[in-house]
């Protein structure tokens, strides 16, 4: 059975389910949830508590000894089984679905997954699960939902605060949900339930920022000039490879100029993305951007990346520009500051 995050607690306070399984690659999120299932669990009895993790030396037999094997003190068990690689290969998988289709009627069973992706949850093992479990897959808070979650946070500790101030704290914890939800608990601390002022805000929380490499293209896309400017100098002090970084924006151009090429011959823009693996939120960014972007200034930011790679390499080049990070940062305006429609 699938279950929406939100829903789990009124479903905790109705029954306790054999087997539930958690999937998310927001480690709090993740975490929140696992403890209100630890938690119902000793309620009902569950008084032992046996944890198994899946690591190379892992022997899956383990599973199924604890499964069988009777408590201690005859109480009911929890035993919690965590692939933190999401892949628990062949016989891992051979051994999910058959503990799946034979749960002991007195355990009761928690399975924690990474977010998989679209190929292994078509799997014969993860359908195996999503059959005979509680399903939860929470996904990761973007940026467009932080806000909004920062919100409903502050108001559960009965505080609030203004939109000036929600967009500080998501300038501050971006890509770090932990963070986010450390400083805001620190904010019902500091200060007495109500209404937080800006000045307070500012005064309580520190930068923790932690930037995505990957997240920096959907600044890039959207044209969001500050937010690029403020994730590179992030990037930049958090020690991030100069290479990789790179060779994410240059990867994100070539796309746009493929997908450019394609649709000035003639393909339709829809099947064209599908062709190219690409879909979901990545689709709605690529689309926008193709928009607002020539390819004449695609081409040229092309050109640029070629130099960037000169400079990271130590080779002399001929530019105005001789530190990488700068001439890094120059070609991303290249393609957040062009707002000129496609011709």
């Amino acid at each position: 059975m699938q279950l929406r995050p939100e829903a789990l607690d009124a479903h905790l306070q109705k029954e306790l389910a054999p087997l539930y399984v958690i999937t998310s690659d927001e480690h709090l999120l993740l975490l929140e949830a696992a403890d209100k299932i630890r938690e119902a669990a000793r309620k009902h009895g569950c008084t032992e508590r046996e944890i198994l993790t899946v690591e190379r030396s892992f022997k899956w037999g383990e599973l199924q000894a604890a499964n069988s094997a009777m408590s201690l003190f005859g109480d009911k068990k929890l035993i919690e089984l965590r692939i933190p690689t999401g892949r628990p290969g062949k016989e891992g998988s051979q051994a999910l679905q058959h503990y799946a289709a034979e749960l002991h009627p007195d355990n009761v069973t928690l399975i924690t997954l990474p977010k998989l992706d679209w190929a292994t949850q078509k799997s014969a093992w993860v359908s195996a699960l999503q059959k005979a479990a509680v399903y939860i897959d929470i996904p990761v808070v973007e940026r467009a939902q932080l806000g909004g979650w920062i919100a409903s946070r502050l108001q559960s500790q009965k505080q609030s605060a203004d939109t000036k101030s929600i967009e500080f704290l998501v300038n501050r914890v971006e890509g770090n949900l932990l963070a986010a939800h450390q400083e805001i608990r620190k904010l019902g601390l500091l200060y007495p339930e109500g209404r937080l002022d800006f000045e307070q805000i500012r005064d309580a929380v520190l930068n923790v920022a932690r930037y995505d490499v990957f997240k920096l293209n959907e600044a890039m896309l959207t044209g969001n000039t500050s937010r690029f400017v403020r994730m590179m100098e992030g990037l930049k002090g958090e020690g991030e490879p100069l290479p990789l970084v790179l060779w994410a924006i240059t990867e994100e151009i070539r796309m746009l100029l493929r997908l450019q090429t394609g649709i000035a011959q003639g393909q339709a823009a829809g099947p064209l993305m599908k062709s190219l693996r690409i879909w979901g939120p990545r689709e709605k960014l690529l689309t926008t951007a193709l928009r607002r972007l020539r390819g004449e200034t695609l081409r040229q930011a092309l050109q640029q990346a070629a130099q960037v790679d000169k400079i990271v390499k130590g080779l002399r080049v001929d530019t105005l520009v001789d530190d990488a990070w700068d001439a890094l940062l120059q070609l991303g305006l290249t393609i957040t500051q062009s707002g000129t429609k496609n011709a």
